[in-house]
């Protein structure tokens, strides 16, 4: 009985919205009549946004009145094996109908998503493992369309181990400190025998200079059911070299976003796609630029994490003014990356915390005075520490990425604590606490969702219906639902951890997800992320 309660509900509401839909309409193919799960998108003449929404089981589609209303759009679909046949333009004055037919593709390649060229490429889970990291900084399509051989790869993966992490395909950076080169000849050795192995694996099924690919090609099922009902709508950066890492809103409902590669900070309003960009000054002009974290305190001031610029920054949204906060000289060595800083509760004790890659240290800085204490969780060398987070006493929990464990630094005593995952080795990357003490995040390498309660000192793992999810981060609604999304698959998963069920919404074109946010305000609630290599920031709004 109550499935079919909340089924009715959902019907009603979806006949709701498409009386009120200015553009609706149907899709299909010969092959297989209406279709469901088809990603429909419209893109006004002249904007920056680009609406989407996805066909029911019977092919239907319709876009809510207040997102596409009168004008000239362009249309486009998602759905691996098919192209859009049916002319993509599209005159939208009061109700519109549009009959959109589908033909099969002749470039079933260039549709697929990073997991789903893991799925299909030949080779066990340990040959490919080593992808994951491609995706940092460009997609799979780079190497796999490529015509190299095995002696290209090694030179190519030479020249991208002196790049920055903080890195895109637009703007390769070189850190100041070149640990490479410092490296005795055994490491130089063993990097090379690992280039060799790497690079004759992309090289046996890359295309190299064949005329198809030497291996079936999978595409994932299309979604179906609840994962139809959603719209999303992405907003176009005003310039390519765009890397929107973090995404976050503010209590007036401005949404705010930073770039991993270049010195800027971005206003967006989600009403008029409107975008107004700041340059964040420079610390130190010879290094990579660019940020990682991007955090509000309880005053609505936003802090950057500067990583290679050996510092953070503090951005008054009413004043329009940077102040920044190098570190002193004796922390701030050219391998410094200081790309965490965490003001939240700040109003706590007056200190914020900072995440130092570089030398995988913990650094508590006294806002008012500027004296920073250093919390060193491992000898040196040591795991990456990765992300941090902090609870209503202003203690930290942070990540450790260089094997798999969560630790947590007490803020009145300094003590220091980790518990490892239960999955070995699953290189947890972001998350956050909840209002119950459970602190969600991305087990990367472990390919789930891990909680860590923090009262009860226990974790609970879940692992995504796609292969090759590989979560990033991992937030927690005020339902009691968990958001997360990945650099692979083009998907956001939501996750019931009291039922174990996922629903998994599909993005309309490739989406690196980093950082990820949700909108408590809004009913339902509101997924926000930065698509970051599409320079565009991205609303996804489910239906129910």
């Amino acid at each position: 009985m109550v499935i079919r309660t909340l089924a009715l509900a959902a019907a009603l509401a979806l006949a709701a919205h498409a009386a009120d839909a200015q553009l609706s309409g149907s899709v299909g193919s010969a092959r297989e009549g209406a279709m469901e799960g088809v990603l429909v998108s419209a893109h006004r003449a002249g904007g920056n946004m680009t609406v989407t929404v996805v066909s029911d089981a019977e092919g239907h589609f319709a876009f809510p009145a207040n997102r596409v209303g009168p004008g000239q759009y362009t249309l486009s679909i998602r759905a691996a094996g098919y192209t859009l046949a049916t002319p993509p333009g599209v005159t939208v004055a009061g109700a519109t109908s549009a009959a959109l037919t589908l033909a099969p593709t002749d470039d079933l390649a260039s549709q697929l998503t990073n997991a789903e060229w893991l799925a299909s490429m030949p080779g066990s889970e340990a040959d490919k493992h080593f992808l994951r990291n491609c995706v940092n900084c460009h997609t799979l399509r780079q190497p796999l369309f490529s015509s190299h051989d095995t002696a290209a790869f090694v030179a190519v993966q030479e020249r991208m181990a002196t790049y920055a992490p903080a890195s895109g395909l637009h703007m390769p950076q070189r850190p100041l400190a070149d640990r490479i080169s410092n490296q005795g000849p055994a490491a130089a050795a063993a990097r090379m025998a690992v280039f060799q192995r790497q690079a004759g694996f992309l090289a046996g099924v890359n295309l190299g200079n064949r005329q198809a690919w030497a291996f079936p090609l999978q595409p994932f099922p299309r979604p179906s059911g609840r994962a139809t009902r959603v719209v999303i709508t992405e907003y176009d950066l005003p310039e390519p070299t765009r890397m929107p890492h973090d995404v976050v809103l503010t209590g007036d409902g401005t949404v705010w976003y930073n770039s991993f590669t270049e010195q800027v900070l971005g206003r967006l309003d989600p009403a008029t796609g409107q975008v107004r960009e700041y340059q964040v000054p420079e610390l130190k002009p010879e290094a990579p630029k660019g940020s990682l974290a991007l955090r509000p305190d309880q005053d609505g001031q936003l802090w950057l994490g500067l990583s290679y610029q050996g510092g953070v920054a503090r951005f008054d949204p009413r004043r329009e003014t940077f102040r920044m906060y190098p570190l002193p000289d004796n922390l701030n060595r050219d391998h410094t990356q200081t790309t965490e800083v965490e003001p939240r509760h700040l109003h706590v004790d007056g200190k914020v915390w900072i995440e130092d890659s570089g030398t995988y240290s913990l650094y508590r800085m006294d806002v008012a005075t500027g004296a920073i204490e250093v919390f060193q969780p491992f000898p040196i060398p040591s795991p990456n520490i990765y992300d941090i987070t902090t609870d209503a006493q202003n203690n930290v929990y942070f990540t450790v990425f260089g094997r798999g464990d969560i630790g947590r630094v007490e803020a009145r005593t300094g003590q220091i604590r980790t518990w490892p995952t239960p999955t070995p080795n699953s290189n947890p990357r972001r998350g956050t606490l909840d209002e119950r003490g459970r602190f969600w995040f991305g087990e990367f390498a472990g390919n789930r969702i891990g909680m860590f309660d923090t009262r009860t000192e226990t974790f609970r793992e879940f692992t995504p219906p796609t292969p090759f999810s590989f979560p990033y981060d991992a937030v927690a609604d005020r339902n009691g639902e968990v958001w997360t999304g990945n650099m692979m698959t083009d998907r956001i998963t939501r996750l019931n951890p009291e039922s174990g069920q996922m629903v998994e919404y599909p993005l309309p074109r490739s989406t690196n997800v980093r950082r990820v946010f949700v909108d408590n305000s809004t009913t339902p609630v509101t997924f926000w992320v930065g698509s970051n290599h599409g320079a565009s920031v991205v609303r996804l709004e489910p239906r129910d």
